[in-house]
């Protein structure tokens, strides 16, 4: 097939930078198919080129949506997807379930969905089970970018027997052996959206976030990395340091790992990324890495970014947390400041951001 091409240049001015956009005629000169491919994209921009959102009116609203629906009148919404995220030598299952809420329980990035799984529960017999808050794991437009569906990435919860080393399916967690066991077209009951802590501030373009997670804690991160990174908002342009520590236990247990390593190709200046794998690598002293030995690694660059600003947030299990306030005051301490101190002006600051489970 033959083709002829046409290349013309337009330049043009919009926000104070110049733009250079190149459109390409290309004309087949088959006759059966006469057709015009128009290409236009931004030189700056041809490299990377982001995912067009819809819709936009979800950037309007002034404040985040709050508990639109209640654990009495929640929202039954059905199941796109759910897709096992984790590799054959990872401990236990982790799942990514997308859900079609049909625009219905809008959502920001950093909230949380209530689910309610089937059944009554054991406490109060005759009662619905209570509502199980999971991190969403999507942006407002969630991952078919139409924002008509939110993501949760959830890990099975099971039990085994210390003594027996067998599993108990008595003791299994009941709402994520749910979640993970179902299939598309399936109904769930959720509720929320609901929490305000994780939201990321926007008020800052070049702000830096330093984000802390272990194992599905990362659910919010993927959230405000895709909006950062992927999505093209006329209204959010990020230009500044994005930073998020994962802690899982081996190379198999990474949480959309693909994303996170593009990310880190295509905007090397914008973001950085640090595995800690407890079961893979080992901390300077010779034991487990864990995230709080890595935030150790770099504590000073750390610190200087919190005392220029920087928001940090912790989201993952609550056993986390005193591992790395401990190492957090440690660091501290050898800087010669009060950690206590230094904590009250955080929080006074609105730049620490915790919310474990």
């Amino acid at each position: 097939m033959a083709h002829s091409a046409i290349i013309q240049s337009h330049n043009l001015r919009f926000q104070d930078k110049s733009w250079t956009f190149l459109s390409l005629d290309l004309k087949t000169k088959n006759l059966q198919s006469r057709r015009n491919y128009r290409v236009c994209m931004s030189v700056q921009q041809a490299s990377r080129s982001k995912i067009a959102v819809t819709p936009l009116e979800l950037e309007k609203a002034k404040e985040p949506p709050l508990n639109t629906y209640k654990p009495k009148g929640p929202y039954t919404a059905t199941i796109v997807s759910v897709e096992r995220i984790v590799g054959p030598k990872a401990p236990g299952e982790t799942c990514h379930i997308v859900i079609d809420h049909g625009g219905n329980v809008p959502y920001w990035e950093g909230q949380s969905y209530g689910v309610i799984p089937p059944g009554e529960n054991p406490k109060k017999p005759g009662s619905p089970n209570n509502v199980r808050l999971y991190s969403i794991a999507s942006t407002r437009y969630g991952d078919s970018f139409d924002g008509k569906t939110g993501s949760l990435c959830v890990r099975r919860a099971v039990y085994y027997d210390p003594e027996t080393g067998k599993e108990d399916p008595s003791k299994k967690g009941v709402c994520s052996n749910f979640l993970c066991d179902l299939k598309p077209g399936d109904k769930v009951q959720i509720t929320g959206p609901s929490g305000k802590i994780m939201l990321l501030p926007e008020d800052d373009p070049n702000a830096t976030h330093i984000m802390i997670a272990t194992g599905t804690g990362v659910a919010p991160f993927r959230g405000y990395l895709r909006r950062m990174f992927m999505e093209s908002i006329p209204t959010f342009k990020f230009g500044g340091l994005a930073w998020l520590f994962l802690g899982v236990a081996n190379t198999d247990s990474l949480l959309y790992d693909d994303e996170f390593s593009k990310y880190l190709q295509d905007y090397p200046d914008n973001f950085r990324y640090d595995r800690a794998l407890s079961r893979e690598q080992k901390n300077r002293n010779g034991g487990k890495m864990y995230v709080q030995d890595k935030i150790e690694e770099y504590s000073d660059e750390i610190f200087k970014l919190l005392d220029s600003g920087a928001h940090i947030y912790f989201c993952g299990l609550k056993g986390m947390m005193p591992g790395i306030q401990e190492t957090l005051k440690r660091v501290a301490e050898e800087r010669g400041e009060s950690w206590d101190e230094k904590l009250s002006q955080l929080k006074k600051n609105k730049q620490w951001h915790v919310e474990v489970y």
